[in-house]
């Protein structure tokens, strides 16, 4: 795996001025309402596509989609419910979108939930690695068919810088025994790099058209770090950090919607910001960490998920 870092100059620099035009593309943003969902929707939006708003809450998801809608008449948005960290709502939804939408051509898995108190989803796990990895896991393979048959066709995993301070606890995958928020944090974001990384290889040894592109946003002031519930985190990243360090969210966004439209972004690539650190800055292709391609994680992970949620892909294993 070649994971070397491709520097733009200034003149390579990458906005959403130069995202492609997107008439007649269909796209499904997971956390669409809010944040990098709302920056990635309104940018697609804005270039033609048609974009599915997949939210939990679909009353802000209207709001959103009708923010847009002043501010572009031409969008193309339609708002569907869905609580990633529910197995049962991850399946309506596939269910609901499949005879509307029998081709997609990109779902962004980008809904994400931060450092809460342990808290279990209705299936009863962990719900940071609920909602983040196995409510994407489970979507992206029932909605695989639709993405197949799309033009261009995609699955965009938005992960994060933390995901180099992740493992899986695959002893206690819930924490049950020993509960961090953050440590449980940094597993789901971990999960996300895993699964990107082995969707694109097994994509590829199908001989699938479907391309798997990994993306993070950096240090990106979105509402997931001021709506963390724990109190002195809250304040010195949330509060205080974000004004100061953070980016805004379209430009956080942009890794993402490079991801999802740039026709460079090719299958198996981790885009991110291409500033220190990688905390912002303009989309780059940027190092996925050596642990997160691991093959025996790799397989143990998607073993288990495939387990933890019925839904079974049907790709060979990567040998």
């Amino acid at each position: 795996m070649d994971v070397s870092v491709c520097h733009m100059t200034s003149q390579q620099r990458w906005t959403a001025d130069q995202i492609p035009d997107q008439t007649r593309r269909v796209f499904v943003v997971t956390g669409a309402n809010s944040g990098l969902g709302l920056a990635t929707t309104r940018a697609l939006a804005r270039r033609g596509g048609r974009v599915i708003l997949a939210v939990r809450d679909e009353e802000k998801g209207r709001r959103a989609a009708a923010e847009i809608t002043a501010e572009h008449p031409d969008a193309d948005l339609d708002v569907r419910h869905l609580d990633l960290a529910d197995l049962d709502s991850v399946r309506a939804f596939a269910d609901r979108l499949r005879p509307d939408h029998p081709r997609l051509d990109v779902l962004v898995n980008n809904a994400g939930v931060m450092a809460p108190p342990r808290t279990l989803s209705p299936q009863g796990h962990e719900l940071q690695f609920a909602c983040n990895h196995l409510g994407h896991f489970a979507l992206t393979g029932l909605l695989l068919d639709q993405l197949s048959a799309g033009h261009d066709p995609r699955v965009v995993t938005v992960s994060s810088i933390n995901h180099r301070k992740g493992r899986i606890h695959f002893d206690d995958i819930s924490g049950e025994r020993t509960y961090g928020p953050m440590a449980f944090y940094n597993q789901s974001k971990f999960a996300n790099a895993v699964f990107g990384w082995e969707l694109h290889r097994r994509l590829t040894r199908a001989g699938s058209p479907v391309r798997s592109v990994l993306a993070h946003p950096g240090y990106t002031a979105t509402n997931l770090q001021t709506s963390a519930p724990i109190a002195l985190w809250r304040l010195v990243f949330g509060r205080l950090g974000n004004p100061l360090l953070a980016q805004s969210p379209p430009q956080g966004a942009l890794p993402q919607l490079y991801a999802a439209t740039a026709p460079t972004a090719e299958s198996g690539h981790f885009i991110g910001p291409n500033g220190p650190a990688e905390l912002r800055g303009t989309p780059t292709r940027v190092p996925l960490s050596p642990s997160a391609s691991s093959p025996t994680t790799a397989r143990r992970l998607w073993d288990l998920s495939e387990q933890l949620t019925d839904v079974r892909y049907g790709l060979p294993a990567p040998v």
